[in-house]
């Protein structure tokens, strides 16, 4: 069964997948910017660039604001904390798994 926090891990991870989202999530960290701006250092299309925001946009990444006809996005860092403390669960069940591997070889003879 599929859980609300299982739908958002997917969503934030499949957002994060692409490099050109990563790209733009990475720029949107200093500061709020407009469609126009985030699509600047990229030579995809400007409807390429908008298909890339409604993804992070749907996955809760970024929010939206609009005045007239700008639209001004900003970073919502929320999903990636979930995602974060997800990836620290695993990162300590291997690091337990090292740890008696490291043990189990000290413990042998040579």
């Amino acid at each position: 069964m599929v859980n609300q926090n299982n739908a958002t891990l997917d969503k934030t991870f499949a957002a994060l997948a692409d490099p050109t989202r990563r790209a733009i999530l990475s720029r949107l960290t200093q500061g709020t910017a407009t469609v126009t701006e985030l699509a600047e250092p990229f030579t995809i299309s400007l409807p390429a660039i908008s298909k890339h925001l409604t993804v992070l946009e749907k996955a809760g990444l970024l929010t939206r604001r609009r005045q007239g006809r700008t639209h001004y996005l900003s970073l919502n860092a929320a999903p990636l904390k979930q995602a974060a403390h997800w990836i620290t669960l695993y990162q300590q069940f291997w690091e337990g798994q090292l740890e008696a591997l490291a043990n189990f070889l000290e413990q042998e003879e040579p």
